[in-house]
Order: structure tokens, then C-alpha cells, then sequence
């Protein structure tokens, strides 16, 4: 059975992870997703953390589902070419800086000229005016810019510290992915395609603003009931492991209470509201890591738990795939790679009871299907031959 986005045909010429990790997730449900490649390297995150024929992990995951065409833009061949793609699609994909596109010959004027209702969409570090528009940009310089990093400051030195995944660019990448659906949504009712922007600051911006920057919602109030800055985070030693455990309402704070043994806690005026638990976060913390401390992770899970109190093991990962919801879940699918071997990776997160997501490829070689991708636009055997020839395409 077909995905939800079967159908739809996508000329995705974006490389690194936002714009690719979007594509795969219309790709999982069902879209038929053309990745363009740059003949010789292919997209950079091919060589990321190894693999074997040009297939890193990163690689693998994020462009399963596609299929790849090498072709050279720069060769006015190559651009005729990525025009007959277009021609036939119904959502084209870049993340190029501003101005690079146009520069090419493919902007969103010239490809509309030649499919008048395409979905374009650019993605882009900063968006298209202000002073950083012409800046490279890479996953730590959003981290940077936007506050992430400082919002994960140490608590005892203040310095910034990195997330240690890369947020931005997922973040852009989930959000672009929506974006996509609904201007595709929008042609339906309307007939008409448009150009939808998407910048990785405004995206990271958005996702950390509703606690990450609380503080600056209401500029006018005077409200200081809110989380220290400095506050530890929710991570709890045991004398064997480390847990985390929240309690955010009445009853959970009375049921974390019971469970450490500390009732008296309740009666404690800086702990009594859910806005007083925020503002001396810092302190109740405090308290709840040393009496955490004193029994092993299976004893407390037990007794909070039994409390009905959020809480859970900190999982290494290995024990993330191991881990019997993760395995109820049946999350993580295992696969034989046709390159590079056995394989393992989360199916889509969505279910979708009447138009299931599947893996149908996996993610391809440099160029793999240029050969079928070009004969289904009207490409003839010789007229291959003369393009590989010439370095218009990769070589078979």
C-alpha cells in the first residue's frame, strides 16, 4: 500500500543534514524523491564518520528512500537536464546561501518559468537580508547564535557548552518537512505552487523560545517566579547509576515527597505552588539529588513509580536499543544493506494506519539510478553515453 505522499515527486539538490533529513521523511511516506548530486564527491556527508563505497551512517539514514542522479550544474547540459526534472515535479529543494541559486540558472523565478505551480523551497542559515547572510554556517554557529548554547551553560563556570547533537540542523530539518507538506496541501486546494523560505536561526529560535526564553515573553512584567538560569539539571546520581525524575504537579511533588521519604517537604512555603517549585528550582534539586543518592536506581524507580511519579533509568546506548518499550515499539529496524551490510535504524516515527511509511531503498550510491532517472524523462542510451563521455554525469 502506498504511502501518504505517493505521487509526489521531489528534486531535492540539498546536501549536509537539514534539507536531506526533510526530504527523507517525504521520502519515508512515500514521495518520490530525486537527490541531485555534484558528479565526483556527492553530497559531503557521504565521507562523514566513514563507511563503506561512499555510504557513512549519517549518509545512510538520512537519504534512504531516494534516488540518486549525478549531474554536473555548472555544465549547461547538466542544468538543461535538472530542467527536464523539474518539468515533471512537484516540489523542488535547495540549500544553497542566498544569491547562489539565481546565480546558477536555478532560482525560483527561472524554475517557476518552467513548472508554474512548483513548490520551491530554500533553506538557509540566516535567511535572505541582514549581516549574515553571505556567512557559511554549520550546525555549532546556530548553537551559538541563537542561545542554545548558553541556555546549556554550566551551572558552576557559566560557559556555554554545545549540544552534543546536531539540533539545529534536525530542527530546520522536521520543520522544513512540515513546511513542505502544507505548501503541497495549499497547490491542492489552490492550484498553485509557491516559495516557502526557512532559515535554521528562525527555526532554532522558535523551538527554544517557549521555556528557553520565558523570561522575554511578557517584556512588561515584573514576574520573577522563574527557573534560575543556573538551575542543575535533572540528572540524579544512585549509588549505582543516575536517574532522572520530574515532578511537576501537586500531586506529583506530594508523590515525590512520599516516595524519598520526606513529607515535610510539602510543608515547605518555597515548594507549595508549581510557580515557587520553578522559582527555587535550584534548591529543591539540591535536596532531591542527596536523598537520591543514598539507595541504588532499581529502589527508587520502584518507589516513585508506585508513587506514579515521571521518572526514568539514564539509558547508555546500547541499553537505548535494548530497552523493552523501544523493542515493544518495534523501533529499531534491522536490514541488509546491499553495500554495505547488515544495517540498523529507527523506522519513521508517524504511523500511519491506511498509508503506511516503508523503507522501499535503501540509501543509494553516488549516482546509482542517474541511468534509470534520466531514460524516465526521454534520455536515450546514446544520448547517456555522450553525457558520461563529457562529465555532464557520473560514470556507471
Amino acid at each position: 500500500m502506498p504511502g501518504p505522499l505517493a505521487g509526489y515527486r521531489i528534486i531535492d539538490v540539498t546536501q549536509m543534514v537539514s534539507g536531506p533529513m526533510a526530504t527523507m521523511i517525504l521520502a519515508d511516506q512515500g514521495a518520490d524523491v530525486i537527490k541531485v548530486e555534484p558528479p565526483g564527491t556527492g553530497d559531503l556527508t557521504r565521507a562523514l564518520g566513514g563507511g563503506p563505497r561512499g555510504i557513512a551512517p549519517l549518509f545512510a539514514t538520512i537519504n534512504r528512500n531516494k534516488r540518486s542522479v549525478a549531474l554536473d550544474l555548472k555544465d549547461p547540459r547538466g542544468l538543461t537536464i535538472l530542467e527536464r526534472l523539474v518539468a515533471g515535479a512537484d516540489l523542488f529543494v535547495q540549500n544553497f546561501r542566498p544569491g547562489v541559486a539565481e546565480r546558477m540558472g536555478i532560482g525560483e523565478a527561472a524554475l517557476r518559468r518552467i513548472q508554474p505551480n512548483l513548490v520551491y523551497v530554500s533553506i538557509s542559515g540566516f535567511g535572505e537580508s541582514g549581516p549574515y547572510v553571505h556567512k557559511r554556517v554549520y550546525d555549532p554557529v546556530i548553537q551559538a547564535l541563537s542561545g542554545l548554547a548558553a541556555i546549556q551553560a554550566d551551572p558552576h563556570s557559566g560557559r556555554p557548552r554545545m549540544m552534543r547533537l546536531i539540533i539545529p540542523d534536525k530542527v530546520t530539518a522536521l520543520t522544513a518537512a512540515q513546511a513542505m507538506t502544507a505548501a503541497l496541501l495549499a497547490r491542492e486546494r489552490t492550484g498553485e505552487g509557491q516559495h516557502v523560505r526557512l532559515a535554521m536561526l528562525d527555526a532554532v529560535i522558535a523551538f527554544l523560545w517557549p521555556e528557553g526564553m520565558a523570561r522575554y515573553t511578557f517584556p512588561d512584567s515584573q514576574s520573577n517566579a522563574m527557573r534560575p538560569e543556573a538551575t542543575r539539571d535533572l540528572v540524579f546520581e544512585t549509588t549505582d547509576g543516575y536517574i532522572t525524575v520530574g515532578a511537576v504537579s501537586d500531586a506529583e511533588w506530594a508523590g515525590l515527597a512520599r516516595a524519598l521519604g520526606h513529607q515535610e517537604w510539602l510543608d515547605d512555603p518555597r515548594f507549595q505552588t508549581p510557580a515557587g517549585r520553578v522559582k527555587y528550582a535550584d534548591a529543591r534539586l539540591e535536596l532531591t539529588a542527596a536523598v537520591i543518592k543514598t539507595r541504588s536506581t532499581a529502589e527508587w524507580l520502584a518507589r516513585l513509580e508506585a508513587e506514579h511519579v515521571p521518572c526514568a533509568p539514564i539509558h547508555s546506548r546500547d541499553e537505548v536499543i535494548a530497552d523493552p518499550q523501544v523493542r515493544a515499539n518495534n523501533l529499531i529496524v534491522e536490514s541488509e544493506h546491499p553495500h554495505v551490510g547488515r544495517m540498523r535504524q529507527p523506522r519513521a516515527a508517524a504511523r500511519f494506519e491506511r498509508t503506511p511509511t516503508e523503507f522501499r531503498i535503501p540509501a543509494p550510491l553516488l549516482g546509482e539510478h542517474t541511468e534509470m532517472v534520466l531514460r524516465e524523462i526521454g534520455i536515450s542510451a546514446e544520448q547517456l553515453a555522450e553525457l558520461r563521455a563529457a562529465g555532464v554525469v557520473a560514470q556507471a
